[in-house]
């Protein structure tokens, strides 16, 4: 076991890609790294769910039941030759952002997986190391409702938690984090910081992050973008289709919570921003004197699968 640093130090970027753009994306990311990272000098670094290059809300991809359309096809080819290939230039490149500032740094990309033209999208998160090196990445096991359109499914391999210097580290995808055994899956491998990017900005996501937390015994830290219209590209086949959409098309809600369930940074909400504090390890122990998931609370020889 790797001697911990204590506290740690922790960014929640809430911020947007430059949409559909994979390398103006790669820029701004750049520019977050050196403007603002750097000021903050942490242990780990979060970005939200697809980050890379779009969580495409209020797109359709031209899919009903039964039929789809040639401007949906076109939308997918966009969004497709901006996806991340795994590994690939752009994977090495994010790796130098984590080897540069000596920082952890999770980030939601669509992975590209397939033929050289075409081949399935998956919605991943990365994980590098201060070495600048990919340790895991993580596909989304269930996209939910018209992301299953767009998104293959992960098989479940890359439920992973990695023992680090700064602790157990690991986390779900949006709705993953509503299914029990999914969550069950990361506290019987120790989870100590609990990462859940997402795309939901409801005040509903506020109680799951803090019933996670309180659930687990973990730090959570919750990481959604601020995106409006207006950032959408007004050249993206099937634009109008967001005639109809708010001019905030997601609120945010990034937020940091301790292993009592209790709001350590309150969820930022209507702008950009980062989110930036110190987690002191010891709560973790401390936590768990009357509460422990795979512990004394877990009592399996009283449940059983028939």
């Amino acid at each position: 076991m790797p001697k911990l640093i204590n506290p740690v130090r922790v960014v929640v970027a809430q911020v947007a890609p430059i949409l559909f753009d994979c390398e103006a994306t790669m820029k701004k990311i750049e520019n977050i790294f050196s403007e603002q990272i750097e000021f903050h000098k942490p242990n780990l670094v979060l970005f939200p769910e697809a980050f890379i290059p779009a969580y495409p809300r209020g797109l359709s991809f031209g899919a009903v039941v039964g039929s789809r359309s040639s401007f949906g096809r076109e939308q997918w080819y966009r969004y497709w030759m901006n996806a991340v290939d795994v590994p690939g230039p752009i994977v090495q490149r994010l790796g130098t952002f984590a080897k540069k500032y000596q920082t952890y740094f999770v980030i939601g990309v669509i992975e590209r997986q397939g033929h050289a033209l075409g081949g399935t999208l998956y919605c991943t998160i990365l994980y590098f190391d201060p070495k600048g090196n990919l340790i895991g990445k993580h596909r989304k096991i269930k996209p939910t409702g018209s992301e299953r359109i767009i998104w293959g499914e992960g098989d479940g391999s890359t439920m992973q938690v990695f023992q680090t210097e700064i602790g157990k580290l690991g986390g779900l995808i949006c709705w993953e984090n509503y299914m029990p055994r999914a969550r069950m899956h990361l506290y019987e491998q120790g989870i100590e910081i609990y990462l859940a990017p997402t795309a939901d900005s409801r005040e509903s996501w506020q109680a799951t992050m803090r019933h996670i937390a309180c659930e687990g015994r973990c730090f959570v830290l919750g990481c959604n973008q601020f995106v409006t219209k207006e950032m959408y590209p007004v050249d993206l086949p099937g634009y109008e289709e967001l005639n109809s959409q708010p001019e905030v098309m997601c609120r945010g809600g990034s937020t940091i919570i301790s292993p009592l369930g209790d709001v350590i940074i309150e969820p930022l909400y209507d702008k950009e921003g980062i989110l930036f504090t110190e987690l002191d390890l010891s709560i973790l122990v401390k936590s768990r004197l009357d509460f422990d998931v795979v512990g004394h609370y877990s009592r399996p020889d009283l449940f059983h699968s028939s």
